[in-house]
């Protein structure tokens, strides 16, 4: 008898396995008194394709391994061999009781791949974080004032930094090193100069390669190590057209497809990740691509692509872009940015202009129906993470807590004002689009409260999201990035 995938164990035990990566980790956060991870080969499913690494995570259906040369790799878990799934499943158990058992004390190695995280939730695997920041804030290690004109946020992998930003009417990639320092720059076609002219879409790394969707529809391939564009392709191939403010989304990278949105008729589109050839178009409904990013998840073993649309919330399958479900929530919307969250069998999307969110629940097939709607999360861009039951965002001008299976409100906060967020060892990183502020507050049903302010410059508004990786805190703000120290002692 086939054995059932180690998906349904995963999801049952509702956890995320995080082990400790010992190997090409930054000095200062290798774990004092821990073995290094396991590296061992591993075998996909078609028995063909063989590699040697260590299990860095196991987290909503997905593998992360890190190769002996540092690169990170992620797949599906039943795109391992039966032989592979079994030993995560006899493994799982005690490398989450390894990770609870380390010491809190030290900050976790891990990457910041891409908009939103490395499984694009807002949520960093950090730990041993200051609760509480010094006044004025915590210790700014560098500032980097050369990046142009911009709204997007930074990818930190690999010990680089990958950000953006608009100058002389092109798009400019950067890469800096740890230390702010510039290690390469290249162009990726003509900036956007509609509305709100600037970058926008945050970088996703995979491994050696880098991909980035710009303002005019223009998506990329690019070597990490030289900025050296392997491949590009333009939306209008695919009859797409941006919205009246650009197309905004961060590539998705799953398995070895690279996804975007052109809209309208072949508004999913997935393109062979090393040559950029077409894989497949989404088919079963027509919609204008608007400003959120897909996400990947993993329900019930069924894999699934949620983002959202013009037309309102899609998702299909990422095998062949099948339509799975639609909902018309938000559909004709001013603008529909965020992108969807996925947790605990709930899908849940929010937009601004009044609009407030919707959460879908997700049933064994895969099935969505309309669980609750709210008028107490009106997110206009920033954003929400959902953190054991509740969900955490931005609402007007300000912030709420809403509970992820009923929509009850448990409360609201004014905070910084209206902004973005991620969040980080139990706490909230909240992030102003006006004048610069940012705080660090408690993550609780209970109540916000603040832990300690910082303020930065910059000209407009700032929707870039925070990032927190590697014990620090990143903030964009126009032509600024800054680098803060938020480790704890």
């Amino acid at each position: 008898m086939r054995r059932k995938p180690v998906i349904t164990l995963i999801v049952c035990l509702g956890l995320a396995v995080l082990v400790a990566v010992a190997i090409a980790q930054r000095p200062g956060t290798k774990k004092s008194g821990t073995k290094p991870p396991t590296v061992r080969n591993w075998t996909d499913a078609s028995g063909q394709h063989k590699t040697r690494a260590a299990l860095e995570a196991v987290e909503n259906g997905t593998v992360r391994l890190r190769k002996e040369n540092g690169t990170l790799v992620e797949l599906p878990i039943e795109k391992l061999s039966e032989a592979d799934q079994r030993w995560i499943e006899r493994n799982a158990k005690s490398l989450a009781a390894k990770e609870a058992a380390s010491p809190s004390s030290v900050v976790s190695g891990g990457d910041w791949p891409g908009f939103r995280g490395p499984n694009r939730d807002g949520k960093s695997p950090d730990t041993g974080l200051l609760k509480e920041w010094p006044e004025g804030g915590p210790k700014l290690l560098w500032k980097v004032s050369t990046l142009g004109q911009g709204y997007s946020s930074p990818a930190v992998a690999g010990g680089t930094i990958y950000i953006t930003g608009d100058a002389d009417g092109r798009l400019i990639l950067y890469a800096f090193d740890l230390d702010g320092k510039l290690k390469w720059q290249t162009e990726h076609g003509p900036a956007w100069t509609g509305d709100h002219p600037g970058s926008r879409a945050t970088p996703t790394v995979d491994g050696d390669r880098l991909y980035l969707l710009s303002g005019v529809g223009l998506i990329g391939a690019f070597d990490t190590k030289t900025g050296r564009r392997l491949w590009a392709r333009d939306a209008k191939e695919f009859g797409g057209r941006p919205g009246g403010w650009g197309y905004a989304e961060s590539v998705l990278v799953l398995g070895n497809l690279a996804i975007f949105k052109p809209g309208e008729q072949n508004c999913i589109v997935a393109l062979d990740k090393t040559s950029g050839r077409d894989v497949w178009a989404s088919r079963g409904f027509s919609a204008g691509p608007e400003y959120s990013s897909c996400l990947a998840f993993v329900h019930n073993g069924i894999p699934m692509i949620a983002t959202g649309t013009r037309e309102g919330i899609v998702c299909v399958n990422p095998k062949n872009g099948a339509l799975l479900w639609g909902n018309k929530f938000s559909a004709g919307n001013v603008a529909n940015c965020p992108t969807p969250a996925y947790s605990d069998g709930y899908v849940f999307w929010a937009n601004g202009y009044g609009k407030g969110g919707i959460c879908l629940k997700l049933g064994r097939a895969g099935e969505a129906s309309e669980a609750w709607t709210t008028r107490d999360m009106v997110c206009h861009h920033g954003g929400y993470v959902i953190h054991e039951g509740y969900i955490y965002g931005n609402d007007g001008d300000g912030w709420a807590c809403l509970d992820l299976k009923t929509g009850q409100r448990k409360w609201k906060d004014r905070g910084v004002g209206k902004g973005s967020l991620c969040w980080a060892d139990g706490m909230l990183y909240l992030f102003s689009e006006n004048r610069g502020q940012a705080a660090l507050a408690t993550c609780s049903p209970e109540r916000l409260e603040i832990k300690g302010r910082v303020r930065v410059e910059g000209e407009g508004p700032s929707w870039a999201h925070p990032v927190v990786i590697g014990g620090r805190l990143y903030l964009r703000y126009a032509q600024n990035l800054y680098c803060f120290d938020v480790k704890g002692g």
